[in-house]
């Protein structure tokens, strides 16, 4: 099949007319494979995010695409084909929305980097489409461009070009990516000519070392004066609320038939069911109903320094080999056996102050270069108990063994990765576990209970700060009062959600996602449609995507091409 954008109209949708020209089964897949190839290919060579070339090159292609898309029979197609057509059709959608999100959000960045950032934008692509072009003519594009940063430089330090309130100091935030960005591109643009045209050489030296000095000046006053952030350690914690119409519009993305109000009100419902069981262990361990209190002693029942990394692969060796005693799902040798370790270093650990994983595991633990008190919060904040969960979480049977099964089965539908399946099924495991007898002692409950509260918080102040009715600082709060979490992990946890590119939803995927894969497993599994591993593995082996859209697969349900999400999977 052609790339997707050059393909000719396909045959009319006219699902009453009869026919006996089927669609090939594999259809669907290849546009998928298309897709993803074209876009990498379109945004590898359009390579700077501040393009506005690259913004209108993948605009058109999405809307030919979807045009090709929409000339497909869909009423011709088998179950699977149908499925990768609803996934495909919402993930065009959802880029085109997201794109003019983009371009109306670049706006805000023009009275701090324009016009001359569009200016050195068409130098670079000129660079990479090799358009011929003099030394004198870039030397006066660096040198006029070089001018205009000071002159942007002056302004900010004058007070004449102020940005108040704090979509402003966002705006800012990403005006210095951009900064950054140009810098890192510019010099790539300069080493292509350097030396190999000594004329263009002997132009560009000197004016492109200036306006290197000028790009970082400038990033560096804006980043001081307008975001009032004094270092580049990344502390402080800038975001600006995404808003309840942007909210919505990823729920229909995700296909999740809840309005956000709803979704705290589960999460809500749920961290009143941890509680009670918070209550019940602490009561277990002689603390009383006072759950905090046992929180804290099992917070202390952390390892030696050095001791780190054997607790982890004893933790992952006791997962699997309890997921195997009970053949819960298919473990392959290679994914069993094939993952790294890795330490995460101090500065990463102020926005990951726990363990991070899935091809391999990177741990979070204190170094010698840390205070004393720093010291005593990372090690706390990754206790045995703590430990215990987020070890098979990252590794078998979460998201190690979904990666493993990712690179080999429908890796085409990787273009519609999704949190909720992703960190839902990681999560999700969670629950198995915790309902089994793989955790019997108070401690290792409270561990777990810790978590599946933190997962709670992370729907409620994600989804309340993207409304405008949470701050950072609140949500910092929040998470120290309501989760017990060290402070320090809890401004991690913030700046970690909210300084990074993660979507409004992130956060809640995790809970939510679980809740999905539970509600699907009791019609799945609990009604005799297919044993447990059966399930685990099917899950495993269909590749991502929404899990509303997964449930209609494994289940054999027919969806309308236009399919809405409707699934209501928890009862308020």
């Amino acid at each position: 099949m052609p790339r997707a954008e050059d393909s000719q109209q396909l045959e009319a949708n006219d699902t009453q007319s009869p026919s006996n020209e089927m669609p090939d089964r594999d259809t669907m897949r290849t546009m998928i494979d298309c897709v993803r190839q074209d876009v990498i290919d379109i945004e590898a060579f359009y390579n700077c995010n501040f393009s506005s070339t690259r913004t209108q090159r993948l605009k058109d292609y999405f809307n030919s695409t979807l045009s090709g898309l929409l000339a497909v029979p869909y009423a011709r197609l088998d179950l699977e084909g149908q499925t990768d057509y609803v996934l495909l059709q919402k993930y065009l959608h959802r880029q085109l929305r997201g794109l003019k999100a983009f371009e109306s959000a670049h706006k805000e960045l023009e009275p701090l980097v324009e016009p001359f950032a569009s200016v050195l934008v068409t130098l670079l692509e000129r660079r990479q489409s090799v358009t011929p072009m003099t030394g004198k003519y870039a030397a006066d594009v660096l040198s006029a461009s070089t001018t205009e940063a000071r002159g942007r430089c002056a302004k900010i330090r004058d007070g004449k070009l102020q940005m108040s309130g704090d979509e402003a100091r966002f705006a800012a935030y990403r005006a210095v990516d951009v900064l950054h960005d140009l810098l890192r591109l510019m010099r790539e643009w300069f080493e292509f000519y350097n030396g190999y045209d000594p004329t263009f050489t002997w132009w560009v030296a000197k004016p492109h070392e200036l306006l290197l000095g000028a790009l970082q000046e400038l990033a560096e006053t804006i980043r001081k004066d307008l975001v009032g952030m004094d270092n580049e350690d990344g502390n402080a914690i800038v975001r600006q609320p995404t808003g309840r119409d942007s909210i919505l519009a990823s729920l229909d993305a995700q296909f999740i038939a809840y309005s956000p109000e709803e979704l705290i009100k589960i999460a809500e419902k749920e961290y009143a069911w941890c509680e009670d069981e918070m209550i019940r262990a602490s009561l277990e361990l002689g603390c009383g109903r006072d759950w905090k209190t046992a929180l804290e002693l099992v917070k202390n029942m952390y390892v030696e320094p050095g001791q780190q990394t054997s607790l982890v692969h004893e933790l992952a060796e006791e997962a699997v080999a309890y997921v195997k005693k009970h053949d819960m799902v298919t473990i392959p040798a290679i994914a069993e056996k094939c993952w790294k370790t890795y330490m995460m270093s101090p500065k990463r650990q102020k926005a990951n102050p726990f363990f991070l994983g899935g091809e391999s595991i990177i741990v979070s633990y204190p170094t010698d270069t840390m205070s004393h008190e720093d010291k005593l919060m990372s090690m706390r904040g990754n206790s045995r108990p703590f430990s215990r969960s987020t070890v098979f979480h990252e590794l078998i049977p979460g998201h190690h063994l979904q990666y493993h099964m990712i690179a080999r089965y429908r890796s085409y539908r990787s273009l519609f990765s999704t949190p909720f399946w992703m960190e839902g099924w990681a999560f999700y495991w969670e629950f198995l576990l915790y309902d089994s007898d793989f955790t019997q002692k108070p401690e290792d409950r409270i561990g777990m209970l810790f978590w599946r509260m933190h997962r709670c918080a992370r729907i409620v102040f994600s989804i309340k700060f993207h409304l405008g009715e949470m701050t950072p600082q609140e949500c910092i709060d929040y998470l120290v009062d309501k989760v017990g979490h060290e402070r320090a992990a809890a401004e991690g946890e913030v700046r970690r959600s909210f300084n990074g590119d993660y979507s409004p939803l992130y956060q809640a995927g995790y809970m939510l996602g679980a809740l999905q894969f539970r509600a699907m497993r009791q019609d799945v599994v609990d009604n005799g449609l297919m044993a447990e591993k059966e399930f685990h593995d099917r899950v495993l082996k269909e590749g991502q995507m929404p899990i509303e859209v997964l449930r209609a697969l494994l289940t054999g349900k027919s969806l309308r091409k236009d399919h809405k999400a409707s699934w209501r999977f928890y009862d308020l």
